[in-house]
């Protein structure tokens, strides 16, 4: 099915519409890493990244790394040969792609990689110069532990930019052009952990939340929420959707792509601020 499936992804025909709010966690992962997110229309995509020899490897921890998977190979070229192709990686859907890159090691290495890398596809990613944003069909934003946000904000014309915590934005005074996802841990902010009701307290907290980020200018994601049953997470992607929080992680594609058909006559599912 996933094979017949990338090949009508390849030719620009996704079987399933743009998910606005939908946030691929760990892509690489799954038996067609991209496609099979493209193949669901998510809006955003995440890939784990080990600097290797000066090259960027994909995968979550050093096993699962080999020379054959490179950002390049599998992110990279088949992005811009599709929107060399199509004019966007889903033509006619009000928005465009955002590809998280995590650095698990050296960030500032990885950082200087990827910024080389980027810069061999001229016009496919968002352009940040002398404080303005340039959009592209692809936003780049670098993520994980010790997100090197001064290292980046000094290159005065870059293709890339960055997450942050709340407290990361607000001590640093990090701006959004430099900082235009705030990425916070569900267990450090919230105790719900999917089930039963919602507390109405930690309800108002979630939407006084998406209402701050969002007057900043930056969208929202959540990381570490509840996933061990399917039921949980489908209460906590209501929720999520519901409150506008941006982009909702899940590693069962389907399963939130489906409930999106359902969230989206009844909510409007997290448009980004951008």
């Amino acid at each position: 099915m996933f094979r017949a499936a990338a090949a009508r992804v390849t030719a620009g025909e996704p079987d399933y519409p743009y998910l606005r709010f939908g946030h691929a966690h760990n892509d690489y992962r799954h038996r067609l890493p991209l496609f099979a997110a493209l193949h669901f229309g998510y809006a955003s995509i995440e890939a784990d990244v080990w600097p290797v020899r000066g090259e960027l490897l994909v995968g979550h921890g050093r096993r699962e790394l080999s020379p054959g998977r490179t950002l390049t190979r599998l992110y990279l070229d088949p992005l811009a040969e599709r929107v060399g192709r199509l004019g966007a990686v889903y033509p006619g859907a009000p928005g465009g792609l955002q590809l998280l890159v995590e650095a698990k090691r050296r960030p500032e290495e990885c950082c200087t990689l990827l910024a080389a890398q980027l810069a061999r596809y001229p016009g496919l990613f968002t352009r940040y110069a002398d404080g303005a944003v340039h959009g592209g069909p692809i936003s780049v934003v670098l993520t994980g532990a010790g997100t090197p946000h001064e290292f980046v904000a000094a290159q005065r014309d870059r293709l890339l930019g960055c997450d942050g915590t709340l407290a990361e934005v607000s001590g640093k005074r990090l701006p959004p052009q430099l900082v235009p996802l705030v990425s916070e841990r569900w267990t450090n902010l919230f105790r719900w952990r999917g089930n039963g009701r919602f507390p109405t307290r930690e309800r108002r907290r979630l939407a006084g939340l998406v209402d701050r980020v969002h007057a900043d200018g930056r969208a929202l994601r959540f990381w570490g929420g509840p996933s061990w049953r399917s039921g949980v997470r489908r209460r906590f992607w209501r929720e999520l959707a519901t409150a506008g929080v941006d982009y909702l992680g899940s590693d069962h594609l389907r399963e939130l792509a489906d409930l999106a058909a359902d969230l989206g006559t009844r909510v409007d599912a997290g448009t980004s601020p951008r």
